[in-house]
């Protein structure tokens, strides 16, 4: 597989489904560490998803104090450890989270970027909100849903809007449904590239 190759499934237009194509640094780190190209398609796949969170947040006026530039970037880097440990594509596995952001680090990205692929897979309460907002778009590209995960995000969106817990997670709730009837279209586009160079 070559640069070019790398880039087209990270750019190339796409018809279903239709996705934003990844921006030019993390195209281009990708084509550097040699990803594989499912996990380059999937990395598009949740970096896709990740926009629509954003464009949904911008959309009803919440401030959430995020830097959607880092959360577009930590969305299109997380899994990017994988390269080390190929077998986690499509396996379970932890080793690609610490792996990935030294990888990250080591090829001149700034720590409080690179932290999103050791973050992506465990949250807490103390979680930043650009963490769970991956973490987000990580499972719901593929339609699971994670009631710990989602609630924590509700509560930062309680706090931004003033709006009640329950009224919030309707919201995110009607918003992850729409996101996840796609679900299958982006299985089967990620199912199309092998896992193997």
């Amino acid at each position: 597989m070559t640069a070019a190759d790398v880039l087209s499934i990270a750019c190339d237009e796409t018809e279903r489904p239709a996705l934003r194509p990844l921006p030019d640094a993390p195209a281009r780190l990708l084509c550097d560490v040699g990803a594989p190209p499912r996990l380059v398609a999937h990395l598009r796949l949740v970096h896709d998803v990740a926009v629509q969170l954003i464009d949904w947040v911008k959309r009803r006026g919440l401030d959430l104090s995020i830097d959607s530039a880092a959360v577009c970037f930590g969305a299109a880097t997380h899994d990017i450890g994988k390269t080390l440990y190929p077998a986690e594509l499509s396996g379970p596995g932890a080793r690609h989270e610490e792996a990935g952001r030294d990888l990250l680090v080591t090829h001149g990205v700034a720590p409080n970027l690179a932290r999103f692929a050791a973050t992506h897979a465990t949250w807490t309460p103390a979680t930043g909100t650009e963490d769970l907002l991956v973490s987000l778009a990580d499972k719901v590209w593929k339609n699971k849903r994670v009631p710990e995960l989602e609630n924590l995000v509700v509560d930062r969106l309680s706090a931004a809007s003033g709006l009640p817990a329950w009224d919030e997670f309707l919201k995110l709730d009607e918003a992850l449904t729409v996101i996840g009837d796609l679900a299958d279209d982006r299985l089967s586009y990620q199912m199309l590239f092998p896992v193997s160079r």
